[in-house]
């Protein structure tokens, strides 16, 4: 079963790369309500946690989960 993004709820980009980190991955339904709150648009403060998130990925520090 696919969830569109119109289905998600809205989190915000913060609270998603908490739960990112807390578990130290990132899945496929963190992927999807980070697009989603891509679409609604990003402010500076969006855009260092996404940054982390990418430099976490390149560092070994986050596991992308399939």
């Amino acid at each position: 079963m696919t969830v569109s993004s119109a289905n998600l709820p809205k989190i915000s980009i913060e609270a998603i790369v908490q739960r990112i980190f807390a578990f130290r991955q990132i899945t496929p339904l963190d992927r999807r309500l980070i697009k989603s709150a891509v679409l609604d648009g990003l402010d500076d403060k969006d855009h260092a946690h996404l940054n982390r998130v990418c430099q976490g990925i390149q560092n070994g520090l986050i596991l992308v989960v399939e």
